[in-house]
């Protein structure tokens, strides 16, 4: 017998998940708009993924297997519907992929069917996050994530320090998944690995980040780009970095590629997050830069500072002041939907249009790396801007 509690909650859950969003009319820059609500949190999670039902077995009706956050989703733009492939994090730290869809892709996003599981053929994998989708011109829907085990060469007492690597899974449903070999690089870590979406000089293209350290970048760091021949038995022989860590900038301590370029008349415009050490810790940011459409190795345009950065309380969380970004969707219209996840803890939608991306990518000036250089270029903006008003009828700018 079902408990009496779940119909309660059930009903609860519903309203949440039909609750419809909106525009956060707080926030306005032009570039895109941020929403009320987040898309996607823990409380989205279907109740029989978390309770025991069975008023026998679980009569105080308690939480079996609690889920902690919902964050850093893949997406893609499937049969008309938004899919979020979801990092959903347990009470035990484990973290497994669930899919979610919405007809719109701003609300009403539901969990279905159950986690995501495939062929089990690495057994020291421990955890698995932050899954990057792309829809290949192979006609396979790829999926590559952060495959953590243990660090075989930690010392005994040492429980924390990790490997990680990039795990390869492919789908045509996004229901029957299968594993493929871990890409292969000559980094020692591994993290935020991104297939482009296009063959390459008739091969598979990769955005690696080569790096010494499961934190720390050492000696490597910064944007990579490789190729493959055989991606069922993927090595990159070799990585270049297209976009390096730069001091004093939003990308100083880290970064890494987001989803996977969105292509555009003029370019591939990319998503990445940036990360710099403050006294309250690591900051994660968004920013965007485009490579050119016959060499999309080659940077033709990165505006300065940052796309996306936490905004009220996006900066509180588990891991606070974080935001971050590896899904992004097109859609019919040229709408682009962008889905982050603030502080560990939740997802968020920013939407705005290709031709605004692909303007702000474009237009914006780039960062000019010292203090005065960037009051020059604000000057030139006021300068310009003044003129402008001066010239306006009964203008009322005060200067």
């Amino acid at each position: 017998m079902i408990h009496n509690q779940y119909n309660k909650l059930l009903a609860q859950q519903e309203e949440l998940i039909t609750r419809p969003n909106e525009i956060n009319t707080t926030f306005y820059n032009g570039i895109y708009e941020r929403y009320r609500y987040p898309v996607l949190t823990r409380h989205h999670v279907p109740l029989h993924w978390r309770f025991d039902l069975n008023e026998q077995t679980n009569p105080f009706f308690m939480e079996r297997l609690g889920v902690n956050a919902a964050l850093n989703p893949g997406a893609i733009y499937h049969e008309g519907k938004y899919i979020l492939v979801s990092r959903t994090e347990g009470l035990d730290r484990k973290s497994f992929f669930a899919l979610a869809e919405s007809d719109n892709g701003i609300d009403q996003f539901r969990f279905i069917d159950a986690p995501l599981i495939w062929d089990d053929i690495d057994p020291d994998e421990t955890n698995m996050y932050d899954m990057r989708l792309v829809k290949h011109e192979d006609g396979w829907i790829y999926g590559i994530y952060c495959s953590e085990k243990k660090d075989p060469d930690a010392p005994p007492h040492d429980t924390s320090s990790a490997v990680a690597q990039a795990g390869l899974v492919r789908t045509r449903d996004l229901r029957t998944w299968t594993r493929l070999p871990n890409i292969a690089t000559r980094s020692p870590q591994q993290r935020n690995v991104v297939l482009h979406p296009e063959f390459v000089n008739g091969q598979y293209a990769f955005y690696t980040r080569p790096q010494d350290g499961f934190i720390s970048t050492g000696s490597g760091g910064g944007i990579a780009f490789g190729l493959c021949e055989d991606i069922t038995q993927p090595v990159i022989e070799n990585e270049t970095v297209i976009d390096e860590r730069c001091y004093h900038t939003v990308y100083e301590a880290k970064n890494g590629q987001g989803p996977a370029p969105i292509k555009t008349s003029r370019g591939w415009i990319h998503i990445a997050h940036g990360v710099r050490n403050t006294a309250a810790g690591l900051r994660y940011v968004l920013y965007t830069f485009a490579t050119s459409l016959e060499d999309p190795s080659r940077i033709i345009a990165k505006p300065g500072g940052h796309f996306i950065a936490p905004y009220d309380e996006e900066r509180v969380g588990d891991v606070s002041n974080v935001i971050f970004c590896n899904g992004a969707v097109v859609n019919e219209q040229n709408e682009v939907f962008i889905y982050y996840a603030s502080s560990d803890t939740r997802i968020h939608v920013a939407t705005t249009t290709l031709a605004r991306l692909e303007d702000y990518t474009f237009n914006t000036p780039s960062d000019p790396l010292r203090s005065l250089g960037s009051a020059a270029v604000r000057r030139e903006l006021i300068q310009r801007n003044e003129a402008l008003l001066q010239a306006q009828p009964h203008s009322s700018q005060r200067t």
